[in-house]
């Protein structure tokens, strides 16, 4: 019996992909900081400015409007930042669906706020985004390109358009989509994009905004001359040589949803009363978040964990506590269904086996879960389900 861990949380965190492991490895041998005129100095703010083109060249946007901060929660406070300083923005509109990143800098920012509310499928909705627009105030709008627990994609593009007829500014999350989708900076009509290098196979701690040139710009942290002044601080050089590597790798990528829709079907035949949230709108091919009433998220991650299997109940970003999630809440799912949701997301290496192996067990748990409700509805035990429990 192999004991090989099954990883489906990619949406968490993707592998490091070798090639930009070397890159990190290369980077950190080099003597030298990219702000010094010496040849060791110079050496190493080509690698920058070389990886800066590279996750230009993966969002179509210019060099010079890829700023590197720590990763893609650095890069959203800036943008809230310079909404409130540089870009004369008077109020926030951010999607019901937010990551973290953009929902608390946007409470924190003491700018009136509005939610953007989304249908049940987890699509914003552009006829309430519309109205939200015509409110006095020149307003940013926050809208991600695809959600991270769904997989739902957003109609940024058309969002983009209603915001800029109204004189907003329209900022993009595209950290699950870049390398996942063709993410196209002027296409999408984005005046502000967030990327981080963890999601698309580079290290963890390093990310980017990008940001339309011609807008005005107040940096955040304070210091130094770093990032044309737009960031102070020493770069991450290391951290940046894998970003520009990864941003390579991915650019051409395209992966299917055939493994993804191989299975929801298998999930469908086993417990035909499965709800998969985001089921009938565009999703990424990677992605899936379902429940079966019955059995808690936290006890079904541990129990599946136990099983050789990481998956997650949404996002990663608390601690590694189990929340309930704000999205499946903004779709209106049942409070009992979203506490039994669990988020796949598949890699380039996974395999049919693997979704075989995922399919069984979780199978067998939730299961297990309906016949514990049954035999204390009826009053017999249940000891089958103390593995479940343990």
């Amino acid at each position: 019996m192999t004991t090989k861990r099954i990883y489906l949380d990619h949406n968490a965190t993707a592998p490091v992909r070798p090639e930009a492991a070397a890159a990190v490895a290369h980077a950190l041998t080099l003597t030298g900081n990219p702000s010094s005129v010496h040849g060791e100095g110079r050496r190493a703010l080509a690698l920058i400015e070389g990886a800066r083109a590279e996750v230009a060249s993966l969002v179509g946007a210019k060099t010079n409007e890829v700023i590197f901060t720590s990763g893609g929660t650095e890069a959203a406070n800036l943008a809230l930042h310079l909404a409130k300083t540089s870009l004369g923005i008077e109020r926030l509109i951010i999607s019901a669906i937010e990551h973290d990143c953009i929902r608390a800098p946007a409470l924190a920012s003491g700018l009136p706020l509005d939610i953007l509310p989304v249908d049940a499928n987890g699509v914003a909705d552009l006829a309430a985004l519309e109205a939200l627009l015509a409110k006095p105030g020149k307003a940013l709008v926050a809208l991600m390109h695809a959600n991270n627990e769904t997989g739902v994609i957003q109609p940024v593009s058309e969002a983009a358009t209603l915001a800029h007829a109204a004189g907003a500014l329209l900022l993009a999350d595209t950290i699950q989509t870049a390398g996942r989708l063709s993410v196209d900076m002027k296409a999408l009509g984005a005046d502000m994009i967030l990327l981080s290098a963890h999601k698309l196979g580079g290290p963890q701690g390093v990310g980017a905004l990008v940001i339309r040139a011609s807008l005005p710009f107040e940096s955040f942290i304070k210091g130094g001359g770093q990032e044309k002044r737009r960031r102070a601080g020493t770069e991450n050089l290391s951290g940046i040589a894998g970003f520009g590597v990864a941003a390579r790798l991915v650019r051409d990528e395209n992966m299917s949803a055939d493994l993804r829709d191989y299975m929801e079907a298998e999930l469908r035949r086993a417990v035909p009363d499965i709800s998969i949230f985001g089921a009938h709108a565009p999703r990424l091919a990677n992605t899936s978040l379902f429940a079966a009433s019955g059995l808690a998220s936290e006890t079904l991650i541990v129990a599946l964990d136990l099983d050789r299997l990481a998956v997650s109940a949404g996002s990663a970003c608390s601690s590694g506590k189990v929340a309930r999630s704000h999205v499946l809440s903004a779709m209106g799912v049942s409070d009992d269904l979203a506490g039994a949701a669990i988020r796949v997301s598949l890699g380039r290496e996974t395999t049919k086996e693997d979704i075989d192996h995922l399919v069984t067990s979780w199978t067998r748990y939730v299961k297990r879960a309906s016949d514990k409700v049954k035999n204390t509805n009826t009053g017999a035990s249940s000891p089958a389900l103390a593995e479940v429990e343990h």
